[in-house]
């Protein structure tokens, strides 16, 4: 394979990771079940130890029968805006699901933390919210050397 164009990178620091995370509303959430991978795009909250993610089950989601297997995830966030533009970070740890009560309870205040659920083809009154947490154990972040 012959490569013609490249960028560089550079590593982030953590000060430049947790701005970004801040900054940031969406990702893809890697999940993993019986050796089969599953990712999903997702909007987060970050808090500076862990991130929490809302999904919404409809009593069949894959998702949530993924996220409930997986003990171990990896989150993507990143930004591509123009070649010599880009950022991306990666976080790997424990995914947990968050009993009901724990976080913030109206939907005002989770609004505040996440952007707007997007819902597909089931009726919004029938999606039931559910609370997941990854406690990062792991993360790194790079970005378009300048």
């Amino acid at each position: 394979m012959d490569i013609t164009d490249r960028v560089y990178t550079a590593g982030m620091t953590d000060e430049e990771v947790d701005d970004r995370l801040r900054e940031h509303e969406t990702g893809v959430l890697s999940l993993a079940r019986d050796g089969d991978a599953y990712a999903i795009p997702v909007a987060y909250g970050y808090d500076g130890g862990s991130l929490r993610f809302r999904l919404g089950d409809d009593g069949d989601s894959q998702k949530i029968a993924y996220a409930d297997a997986t003990e171990e995830a990896c989150f993507l966030a990143y930004d591509y805006t123009a070649s010599d533009d880009s950022w991306s970070v990666i976080a790997r740890g424990t995914l947990r699901r968050v009993p009901d009560g724990v976080w913030e309870s109206t939907p005002a205040d989770l609004d505040e933390w996440y952007a707007p659920l997007r819902v597909f083809d089931e009726a919004i009154e029938e999606t039931e919210l559910v609370g997941y947490e990854l406690d990062i154990d792991a993360i790194t972040g790079r970005r378009t050397a300048r």
